[in-house]
């Protein structure tokens, strides 16, 4: 039997409330990939997704999105972080170079803050990954890629910490 979108959204929701923050989102980790191993699953989310962003649930009370992402071509991302939420990523299709970066100097006032690269990895269909609270990286994809990621609010209402490259 497939894993629908309603007993992922309930497994999520059940983890986050009975284990709020790193502990909590570390399991629904879990649930991504066992999304992302269902074939039903990743065809009826992600098989004829065309946005790069559609948010497919969003929960009432905890306000965690699940969003399914399509890009068709290459894409690189610019270092980021979530802002005051936390975000998990989990590649369906195609395959993301992910750079992680650190923090070495905060932004102030106009100026942002600038990060150094720390790690550079390659997710591949049924990896999935925690982005905590602060965690800085940036995806680059060089071909078709299909995605799931879980946002710990709807990342479109919140204001991020402007970044750039350290010089």
């Amino acid at each position: 039997m497939s894993y629908t979108l309603e007993q992922f959204a309930a497994d999520c929701h059940a983890a986050l409330k009975a284990a709020p923050g790193v502990p909590g989102q570390s399991k629904v980790v879990g649930f991504v990939e066992k999304a992302l191993k269902d074939k039903d699953f990743v065809q009826k989310h992600l098989g004829n997704a065309t946005q790069e962003r559609e948010i497919i649930y969003q929960d009432k009370e905890l306000g965690f999105c699940i969003c399914a992402h399509s890009y068709v071509g290459e894409k690189q991302g610019n270092p980021h972080d979530h802002g005051p939420t936390w975000a998990i990523y989990g590649q369906a299709v195609g395959e993301t170079s992910m750079t992680d970066w650190k923090v070495v100097k905060a932004p102030s006032g106009d100026q942002p803050g600038e990060v150094v690269k720390t790690d550079t990895y390659v997710m591949k269909p049924g990896d999935a990954h925690l982005y905590p609270v602060g965690a800085v990286h940036a995806p680059y994809r060089d071909a078709p890629t299909k995605l799931i990621r879980i946002e710990g609010v709807d990342t479109m209402t919140v204001k991020r910490t402007p970044l750039k490259a350290a010089s």
